[in-house]
């Protein structure tokens, strides 16, 4: 008999996304700063997570968490949070914040890798935002944020569409004229269509539930949900079957 395959635990990172992140690592909490997009949006998309799963105190991984924001609005809203991320200097600052608020998180300098080694199949949501575009294989991150649910649990994901829209619209006029993220934070062929993500997590043992847009207005210099439209930058929810 074959041995079973041993999990994966290399790392799926590019070294210069990590050393971009650590320089932008103390510009998470500013949310009038260069971080300010995610501050903007957090509310947005804790909402669209929340909205689709049931059950007090859910235990949550958010691979790629950062500084932590994300991560800290599921804290306040009941979850069990487990936070991991490759960027030393970003969990050290998500560390500190999170004791400073009386928090909680779990936070693990380690990729989704190396938890679902140690934790698979103990999750009841998985959020991996904003993170897909800036790793080497995408479609191995679904995969592995896949293995750590628990059967009837959701994964949410978010990026931004592959599009000559998203590309003037997120990268030219988002990073270089209205300076809503650091310059060089996006590249253009890294960016994800909405497809992909299907295909990945239907590979992946997922089904998609449910997609909602995030639609930027620069006069109100707001952002709102838009249910059913992957335009821009777009959140996707998957389930995995019981």
């Amino acid at each position: 008999m074959n041995p079973s395959p041993k999990p994966e635990t290399t790392p799926n990172v590019d070294a210069a996304e990590i050393a971009h992140f650590n320089r932008m690592a103390k510009l998470w909490w500013d949310p009038h700063g260069k971080m300010g997009q995610l501050h903007a949006i957090n509310d947005l998309r804790l909402a669209f997570i929340t909205d689709r799963f049931q059950g007090a105190s859910p235990r949550v991984a958010d691979v790629g968490c950062g500084g932590g924001i994300l991560a800290e609005a599921l804290a306040r809203a009941g979850a069990r949070v487990t936070g991991v991320d490759l960027s030393e200097l970003s969990i050290e600052i998500a560390r500190q914040h999170a004791q400073e608020s009386g928090l909680q998180i779990d936070y693990r300098l380690m990729g989704v890798e190396a938890l679902v080694a140690e934790e698979a199949g103990q999750y009841d949501v998985v959020t991996c935002m904003e993170m897909l575009e800036h790793v080497p294989h995408p479609d191995r991150i679904i995969g592995h944020c896949a293995q750590l649910l628990k059967p009837g649990g959701v994964a949410v994901f978010s990026t931004i569409n592959r599009t000559f829209k998203a590309w003037a619209f997120a990268i030219i006029a988002g990073e270089y004229i209205l300076g809503l993220l650091p310059r060089g934070t996006h590249t253009y062929s890294k960016l994800i269509r909405p497809d992909e993500m299907r295909q990945w997590a239907g590979a992946a043992g997922l089904a998609f539930q449910a997609s909602s847009s995030l639609m930027y207005n620069p006069l109100t210099r707001k952002f709102r949900v838009a249910p059913g439209r992957e335009d821009i930058n777009y959140m996707a929810c998957f389930s995995k079957p019981r």
